[in-house]
This record gives structure tokens, C-alpha cells and sequence, in this order.
């Protein structure tokens, strides 16, 4: 099967296309159809800007590396070779956006995690996952907010959830939806046991409002309103301000204490809530085709996606892809493209 192309010439002559349409006089006639034209010429515009500017880096390697050979300086050879793992880290990741073709791999993803069963060992679990993505967003320069977090008993977090905002933060994102686990000799055990410890991942895209055609009846909603948790410190609120919305028919529950006000928390609830819906409603559609066709899901609810182990060896592998790497700490704190990668590429492979 071919790998990932990045055609330049089509994208050049549909950016061409796209700003003749956008000087059009009844451009914002319909403002839904003008914001997806507008929104779609800037991405395009982003791709041919990185791809540009990867070909001038590529050129200045070139002559510097053509000045290291002639004058034989090590100072230069050094800088030659720290600019082509850079230049290589770009180029890749250039190519995963090729991977990245869904209808929302573009969006910004709303993450929610989950402790599992075993009480403080799956929640410092769920903690340091956490922590993962945080540093995975950092890595990326993406900014998120962390709309819910419910402390664990004695440490970790029961759950947790935050909104990744950049350009494809779902379509990366989605390759960590599942159930993550946990090996190792547990911290809490006072006699130094090995225990396994589970948290489950939920990914969705966060939609626009023209995405989402369908209004949620006021009879299908609970609406709790209660004080914000947190670690303590001026930031967390005095007032009852969080806000909980559960969808009776689904049993969906979104909660959010990030804002400052029930309204804003209360925004934001519907929004999650919505989308969550709208992911709902496409995976049942999954599931219906997938009965017709008499196939069954290669991973079934509830089992592990990626195991990571860090006693009696050190390994994290990936069920799907059989990706793996013994590098645990460098994984935990963020360093997670590899296996995105892999599931990427696994998808487009078993989807053909």
C-alpha cells in the first residue's frame, strides 16, 4: 500500500481556487458556507507555509553542510546534524497530518479519563495519565483547559477532563481512546507488590455549533449545580458554580467547574454533552454496519488498547499496532507520537 502523500500542487491550485471564492461580493450571503471556506483556506494555507518553509530549511542544511565538508569544522558538522533531527522531526510530523483525513481530525478533542476498578492504585493511574497528555499537549504547543477534575480518595483522581485546542488535536488524540494498563510494584504497597491498575481513555472532536443540528430536550436533562473542587489556593471557587448535566436517556454525565460563573460551566457542559451525543450516534451506526456485515470490532469494550510496564522489565506496547518502546519514562511524560503514529497507520491499513 502506498505511504502518505503531501500533493503541493493540488493543494496550490485548490488555495487559488479557494481565494477567488473568498473575494467574492456575496461571499458572507450565507456565513456558515463563508466561515467553511475562509476556515478551510487558512488550513491549507498553514500546510503550504510549513511545507515551504521545510524546503528553505532543507536548502540551508544543504550549503552549511557543503561548508562543513570544505573547511572541515566540527562546530558546523555539529550544527549540520542537530539541524537535520529537527528538520526530520518536522517532516514527520508533516506526514501524520496525511494520515489524518476524517471528517473531524482537525477539531480540537475533548479527552475524558476514568479510574478503573482498584481504588487508589487506578487513580494515582488515571493521575499520571494525565499528566501524559498535559505534557503531550505542551510538546505540541497546544493550550488546554481542564474543565473537571474529582480528587481520588487518599491520591490520583477518580476522573478527569480537558479540551485540547489545535489543529488536529482529534485526529491525533483519537489513538489513545480505549483502556490503558498499568504493571508495576505499587507505591502504596507496603510490601512491595506488583499490582495492575486500570483507566479508561474517551475521546471525542469538539463540534461547532453548525455541526450539531438537533436540540436536547429540557425533560432529558438533570442539572446539578454545586461548589468546584481542587487542590486549594485563591483559583478555587467559593461559590456553588460547577455544574453537572446528566442526559437521562444515555446516562451520559458531563461536568465542568473550570468557569466562573453556573451559565459559563453551564455552556461548556452542553457542549461536551452534545458532542459526546453526536460521537454516540456515529458509533452506534459503526456497530449497526458491522452487524450487517456479520464482522465483529478486533478490540472489544473494556480491554486494554497499550500496556505499560514498568516491573519486572520496562516495555509499553500497543495491543493494536504492536508498537513499543522500552523508554516508559520518556512515554509517561508525553512522548507518545510514535505510538499515535503506528495506530494511524494501522487504521488506514485495516480501513483499506
Amino acid at each position: 500500500m502506498p505511504g502518505p502523500t503531501f500533493d503541493v500542487d493540488a493543494k496550490r491550485s485548490t488555495v487559488a481556487q479557494l481565494q477567488q471564492e473568498a473575494g467574492a461580493p456575496d461571499l458572507w450571503n450565507d456565513q456558515a458556507s463563508a466561515k467553511a471556506l475562509l476556515g478551510r483556506l487558512a488550513r491549507l494555507e498553514d500546510d503550504l507555509k510549513e511545507y515551504d518553509d521545510l524546503r528553505r530549511k532543507h536548502e540551508d542544511l544543504t550549503v552549511l553542510n557543503e561548508l562543513a565538508q570544505t573547511e572541515d569544522d566540527a562546530g558546523v558538522e555539529a550544527e549540520v546534524k542537530e539541524g537535520i533531527a529537527a528538520l526530520r522531526a518536522r517532516i514527520e510530523d508533516l506526514e501524520v497530518r496525511t494520515l489524518l483525513a476524517g471528517e473531524y481530525d482537525e477539531r480540537d478533542a475533548i479527552v475524558t479519563l476514568h479510574a478503573g476498578a482498584g481504588g487508589t492504585e487506578s487513580q494515582d493511574w488515571a493521575e499520571m495519565l494525565l499528566r501524559m497528555y498535559l505534557r503531550w499537549a505542551e510538546r505540541h504547543s497546544f493550550d488546554v483547559d481542564v474543565i473537571e477534575r474529582q480528587e481520588g480518595d487518599e491520591a490520583g483522581i477518580k476522573s478527569a477532563a480537558f479540551i485540547v485546542h489545535g489543529r488536529f488535536a482529534y485526529g491525533m488524540l483519537s489513538a489513545e481512546h480505549g483502556v490503558h494498563r498499568l504493571v508495576r510494584i505499587s507505591p502504596f504497597d507496603a510490601n512491595k507488590r506488583r499490582h495492575t491498575s486500570f483507566a479508561a481513555v474517551d475521546v471525542v472532536p469538539l463540534l461547532e455549533d453548525e455541526d450539531v443540528d438537533f436540540e436536547i430536550p429540557e425533560k432529558d436533562l438533570k442539572i446539578d449545580v454545586y461548589r468546584s473542587s481542587g487542590p486549594g489556593g485563591q483559583s478555587v471557587n467559593t461559590t456553588d458554580s460547577a455544574v453537572r448535566v446528566t442526559h437521562l436517556p444515555t446516562g451520559i454525565v458531563v461536568t465542568s467547574q473550570n468557569e466562573r460563573s453556573q451559565l459559563q460551566n453551564k455552556a461548556v457542559c452542553m457542549r461536551v454533552l452534545k458532542a459526546k451525543l453526536v460521537e454516540l450516534m456515529r458509533e452506534e451506526r459503526a456497530d449497526k454496519l458491522e452487524e450487517l456485515r456479520g464482522e465483529r470490532r478486533g478490540i472489544d469494550f473494556g480491554s486494554q488498547i497499550r500496556s505499560y510496564v514498568l516491573a519486572p522489565y520496562q516495555m509499553v506496547k500497543d495491543v493494536r499496532t504492536n508498537h513499543e518502546t522500552s523508554n516508559v519514562d520518556a512515554v509517561l511524560d508525553g512522548d507518545i507520537d510514535g505510538f499515535i503514529r503506528a495506530y494511524l497507520e494501522w487504521q488506514r491499513r485495516t480501513a483499506a
